[in-house]
């Protein structure tokens, strides 16, 4: 697992534009963290990075909003208000995992069961710092899973030296 900080959203956005940059067709990012924790903000930084320019929001209502305006189809779940994983499968959950488009799922814990083996999970914490209220702290944890992300290992590390946190993940 490696360990990161970000201060501000525009640093959790380049943690993923940095992560963004190693992604290919068919891979799934599983999205973990509390309400506001920054998920919707990472795809943001995700989204731009693989060179679309349409608006980025939560698709806790939508459950899935499609991203195709750029070079790579990109799908971005909300697992949220789904009742069971069985609803995942309703909404065409293998259809996006064939390969043609970048699968990012917020709340992934909650339909761990239906994850492919390859994917790698991004879990957000919100940090407090008592003598700031205003920091908008996150540790970041990226855990590759998979042979495909294991094979990615050095590649995803190197890419996220610069976010580390002092532990060095």
């Amino acid at each position: 697992m490696i360990s990161l900080r970000s201060d501000s959203a525009s640093t959790t956005q380049a943690i993923a534009a940095a992560i963004a940059g190693l992604l290919h067709r068919g891979d799934v990012v599983v999205l973990d963290g509390g309400l506001g924790g920054g998920k919707t903000t990472f795809v943001q930084g995700a989204v731009r990075a693989l060179g679309s320019t349409e608006p980025v929001t939560s698709p806790t209502f939508a459950i899935v909003q499609e991203y195709t305006q750029g070079p790579i189809s990109i799908a971005h779940v909300d697992a949220y208000r789904l009742e069971r994983v069985q609803d995942l499968h309703e909404l065409g959950f293998e259809e996006m995992l064939d390969g043609d488009c970048i699968v990012f799922i917020e709340w992934g814990e909650l339909v761990r069961d239906a994850l492919p083996d390859d994917h790698v999970t991004v879990r957000l914490h919100m940090v407090f710092d008592a003598s700031d209220a205003s920091l908008d702290a996150r540790v970041i944890s990226v855990e590759p899973c998979g042979s495909t992300w294991t094979a990615r290992d050095d590649e995803l590390r190197a890419a996220l030296v610069p976010f580390m946190a002092k532990d060095g993940g």
